[in-house]
């Protein structure tokens, strides 16, 4: 059961406005897409936080983004196999291997740090 609310906070003032059939489609649509859990959810979201930047990337940059995700998942593959050599024996001293891995490493992130730095100057310049 959910906690009671205090009365300022509660919920409990109908606010009827009128639209069009199309309009009621798209309103519950967007509020399907969103995954809110309402109608009214989506609405007080679109009134009270309309500041908020809404950031949409095209094909390209969507691409990028998910080579992105499978390049870091990729190092902390790597990371984890490292850890579990480490973590295996009680004294372990790093190999030549070893050091070329963290220098992949390295390499890996520089590159993903400079993909995500070119789309946030994308963002802050406004060129969604």
């Amino acid at each position: 059961m959910r906690p009671k609310l205090p009365d300022i906070e509660r919920r409990n003032k109908p606010l009827i406005i009128r639209v069009s059939q199309e309009e009621k489609i798209r309103i519950k649509s967007h509020a399907k897409i969103g995954k809110y859990a309402c109608m009214s959810d989506y609405i007080r979201t679109r009134l009270f936080n309309s500041n908020k930047k809404v950031i949409s990337l095209d094909e390209e940059a969507s691409a990028q983004i998910k080579k992105l995700d499978y390049e870091l998942n990729k190092i902390g593959v790597n990371y984890n196999q490292i850890a579990k050599k480490i973590n295996t024996h009680d004294v372990y001293q790093l190999t030549s291997n070893d050091r070329e891995v963290f220098i992949q490493v390295l390499v890996e992130l520089k590159k993903c740090f400079s993909v995500l730095q070119k789309y946030m100057e994308r963002v802050e310049s406004g060129k969604n």
